[in-house]
């Protein structure tokens, strides 16, 4: 069953209060919960103050007894009705006009369609109109869909970069072309936000302005390479792994603090539960491959492959150039790296676990804009000497050490915090 009332649902609402079912018997009609028929009807009748079949519009308690005569000063008017109540504008006149409710709106079912004395009352009456209730829906629909997704700090980011560029005389399609991996908006949304002024870039400022036909797909999503994917979906990784059973794994991902803040990117060794922890100023393929590349420089090709033969991560659009990762430089491959299928945390547990104790010093929603990397190292520290029921009540710094040894942990500056001395609250980087 749709969540969302239809146009033909409306149909049969506005049929059965003509024919002056009540709400009970209309919610049994459509299998649909009493509140949702009469939320309906409340929040979409329409008010007609039309009067009725030979009479004009009144409102006026008075209308039955009143006997006053050329309220409007008009002559045509006094030619025309012998008293002012039984002129449409009268209630607009009239200085004592004192409007009167029909009692039956005040109760179930709140409209006039299946009332007897529709046709008789002169009062303002509501109706339900299916076809009036649709379009009102629709519009809802478009309205809750217009707005920007990116935060006030990402469109500032993205002005920094574009507006300099146009104001070169570049175009859309070569700033981006060349920043794929700082601009993670897509060419179409980068015009969009042109189009409603959110940058300062203005049409006439582009050298050819692109018009886009509306599309019936909406792509979720921006990626650097397309066709990343391609040979490394879910079922691939695990062929993969079931053809190298010998192999450990990494998973990655990426925690968010603020939305359009700093965020971390978190690699995590399942095998021995120890997790890096990189600040990033933006969520890009950019900063994703810096610090693979950082660890590269740091402790060499051979032992960059004994650390990464297998990474696994998700969709982020920040993921989506696995060949930077998996070459970093040169033609040789280092890496492999394997992609979840969306809405599929699951499939990459041990990483989305351990971000449970980042959290408890990181929480959700809270601006990671003024940590460093020495905070995030501090933290680093706490975290991977937090001993583990899986690893026999070892540490994952002990673990790590003893299998990987001490030149990645040195390099990065992590070092063993004593079990009683280990803070795993905010006020850790306070």
């Amino acid at each position: 069953m749709a969540k969302h009332l239809t146009y033909d649902n409306r149909l049969d609402i506005e049929k059965y209060l003509k024919l002056g079912f009540s709400l009970s018997e209309i919610s049994r009609k459509l299998n649909r919960h009493k509140s949702t028929i009469s939320r309906e009807i409340s929040l979409r009748y329409t008010i007609d103050k039309r009067g009725c079949y030979g009479r004009s519009y009144n409102a006026c308690i008075y209308r039955y007894n009143c006997d006053l005569t050329n309220i409007c000063k008009e002559n045509t008017c006094t030619s025309k009705y012998k008293f002012c109540r039984f002129c449409r504008y009268c209630n607009n006149d009239c200085q004592y006009f004192k409007e009167d409710y029909c009692q039956k709106l005040k109760s179930s079912p709140y409209v006039c369609n299946g009332c007897d004395n529709r046709n008789k009352c002169t009062l303002a009456k509501h109706y339900y109109s299916a076809k009036l209730s649709q379009k009102d829906y629709e519009g809802l629909l478009v309205e809750s869909r217009v707005g920007i997704e990116s935060s006030p700090e990402e469109i500032k980011r993205l002005d920094d970069i574009i507006s300099p560029l146009v104001d070169n005389g570049q175009s859309v399609h070569h700033i981006l072309a060349n920043n794929k991996d700082t601009i993670m908006v897509s060419e179409k949304t980068i015009y969009k936000y042109i189009e409603i002024g959110a940058l300062s870039v203005k049409n006439i400022d582009l050298p050819r302005k692109v018009r886009y036909r509306s599309r019936r797909r909406i792509q979720m999503g921006y990626k650097v390479d397309k066709k990343c994917l391609e040979g490394r979906k879910y079922d691939d990784f695990l062929k993969f792994i079931d053809e190298n059973k010998d192999l450990s794994m990494v998973e990655m991902d990426t925690v968010e603090g603020k939305k359009g803040g700093k965020v971390l990117l978190t690699i995590h060794f399942v095998d021995t539960s120890f997790m890096l922890m990189f600040i990033r100023d933006t969520n890009d393929t950019k900063s994703v491959r810096e610090c693979f590349k950082m660890i590269y420089d740091t402790v060499g090709p051979d032992y960059f492959k004994r650390l990464f033969p297998l990474i696994l991560t998700d969709n982020g659009s920040e993921f989506s150039d696995p060949k930077s990762i998996e070459t970093i430089q040169g033609t040789e491959k280092l890496t492999n790296i394997f992609y979840c299928y969306p809405y599929s945390a699951f499939q990459k547990p041990e990483v989305e676990n351990n971000h449970e104790l980042i959290r408890r010093v990181i929480p959700k929603g809270k601006s990671m804009d003024h940590l460093v990397q020495a905070d995030i190292t501090l933290l680093m520290s706490h975290v991977n000497s937090y001993i583990r029921k899986k690893l026999n009540d070892q540490s994952p710094y002990d673990s790590f050490s003893s299998r990987y040894g001490f030149k990645l942990i040195n390099a990065l500056g992590i070092t063993r915090i004593d079990a009683n001395d280990i803070i795993l609250k905010p006020s850790l980087l306070k």
